[in-house]
């Protein structure tokens, strides 16, 4: 059992006579964001799983708002986490590059300085800030300069990247349809902010320790706004569950992990309810891509959506999106209106009283008045890249692909002349194509993405991943 830091205690003990307002008035939001890694669209109860579990999230999904059509800004982890955090598409920072720089567990590349994140634009407003997961934007142990306290973290507890970049020699990981591999054959470390406290890291107690560390989090900070970002390490291969949860599920192993998640959310909420803070949180859960269907029963399940992670079919990039929040949410909302990680930037940045920066794109949406059930969402456009390169546009209801490609180790890409066209709203999971029956939303597609590209600056310094200009905030 992880106890509390001791600075923590100290600061918790500080805070025990907190009324909830400030010397100015109420309180700024708390803000927590947790993240799933490579969970499918269809692999929660409250998206129609029909044999995992997942009572805490069904539960948030039926008291706040879920969303039916939320997608990542990439089909893969990195480009989806920056986008998540900077409310920008992956290629305007440079975070879809190369994967050799950007990816792996010897990149040389980060999130650029220049970016400006989700936890720097609250951090100007009072919050506390803690990133407690996969960081996966840098690795900080080659160039420090990547680590989570130089993008606006106060405190970082949890692994540099994906829990399969660091095997051990001889290890034969990545067999498809393995669904367990020996935690013997893995060497991650895990970090508290730059120190590595255990390695390799004990990855059955990972989900476990995440949701302590987050509690103790949420509990010494109770007195003030605080953003709690939580990057899940799992459903990501290889799997691992506690000895509370293996064995449990119908699902099998990956059903255990996905429902010792589950369990990892509800501790968190209940602590948001106990600390009485219910009134004055939001709480978003979502997931960086689709599911790895490549791996089998060691992958999820993206329902009744076509493919998986590395495509940009609306498996790869819709995921679940769950708000929930009773002072901010309105509840029983099911929202079958576009939205997207991105959105989250802009849409917390205001909320906690923060300026948008003024000096770059933003692709991020204001979904304030969606949540409280006060309007429809802002979002009418969504781009779907696979590294630098557009594969496919929505616009309204249609979306056109250009090109396609099923995922990892799958066929080069095919291009489409004219592109393939499907309806989402009557045919979610692209099966017929429409394209020669609405030659205009070809047209309207076609003009959205040269919009797009006619506004796209891409810097070099960012593409490579290194260092950027200093970043201006508002």
């Amino acid at each position: 059992m992880v106890g509390l830091p001791i600075l923590w205690m100290a600061l918790l003990t500080s805070c025990a006579g907190w009324s909830g307002l400030g010397a100015n008035g109420p309180v700024p939001p708390n803000i927590v964001v947790i993240l799933a890694d490579d969970l499918g669209y269809g692999d929660l109860g409250c998206y129609g799983h029909p044999t995992i579990r997942t009572p805490h999230l069904d539960r948030m999904a039926r008291e706040g708002a879920r969303f039916t059509e939320f997608y990542s800004a990439a089909e893969v982890c990195t480009p989806s986490r920056a986008a998540l955090l900077t409310g920008r598409y992956p290629i305007r920072s440079g975070m879809c590059h190369n994967q050799f720089r950007v990816l792996r567990n010897n990149s040389t590349g980060g999130l650029p300085h220049g970016e400006v994140t989700l936890a720097e634009t609250l951090k100007q407003h009072g919050y506390s800030t803690a990133c407690i997961g996969k960081w996966h934007l840098g690795v900080f142990s080659i160039h420090p300069d990547h680590h989570p306290s130089r993008h606006g973290f106060d405190h970082f507890f949890g692994l540099p990247h994906s829990n399969d970049m660091d095997p051990r020699p001889g290890n034969p990981a990545g067999a498809p349809g393995k669904l367990e591999q020996d935690p013997a054959w893995w060497n991650s470390p895990l970090y508290r902010n730059q120190q590595v406290i255990e390695r390799p890291a004990d990855q059955t107690t990972l989900t476990r320790r995440y949701a302590e560390e987050s509690v103790a989090f949420i509990r010494a900070n109770q007195g003030k706004p605080f953003f709690l970002y939580l990057p899940h390490t799992f459903p990501h291969i290889p799997l691992f569950a506690s000895g509370d949860f293996r064995g449990k599920s119908p699902r099998g192993l990956y059903g255990d992990v996905v429902e010792e998640l589950d369990h990892s959310v509800g501790k968190i909420l209940n602590s948001i309810r106990e600390l009485g803070l219910d009134q004055n949180t939001l709480v978003v859960f979502s997931s960086d891509n689709g599911p790895w269907t490549a791996h089998n029963l060691a992958g999820g399940s993206a329902g009744l959506l076509r493919g998986g992670k590395g495509s940009t079919w609306e498996g790869g990039m819709r995921v679940p999106g769950i708000f929930w929040g009773p002072g901010i949410v309105r509840g029983n909302q099911v929202i079958a209106e576009p939205a997207s990680l991105m959105d989250l930037f802009t849409t917390c940045t205001l909320l906690g009283g923060g300026q948008i920066p003024r000096d770059r794109e933003i692709d991020g949406l204001d979904l304030r008045p969606v949540l409280k059930g006060e309007g429809a969402s802002p979002r009418k456009e969504m781009l779907y890249y696979r590294g630098q390169q557009l594969f496919a546009a929505r616009v309204g209801d249609f979306k056109a692909h250009f090109l396609t490609q099923a995922g990892y180790g799958e066929p080069k890409a095919v291009a489409h002349d004219p592109p393939l066209l499907f309806n989402l709203k009557v045919d979610p999971s692209e099966t017929t194509n429409v394209a020669m029956a609405h030659p205009d939303m070809v047209a309207k597609i076609r003009e959205a993405v040269d919009r797009h590209r006619s506004g796209l600056k891409v810097v070099e310094s960012q593409l490579i991943g290194q260092v950027a200009a200093p970043k201006t905030m508002p």
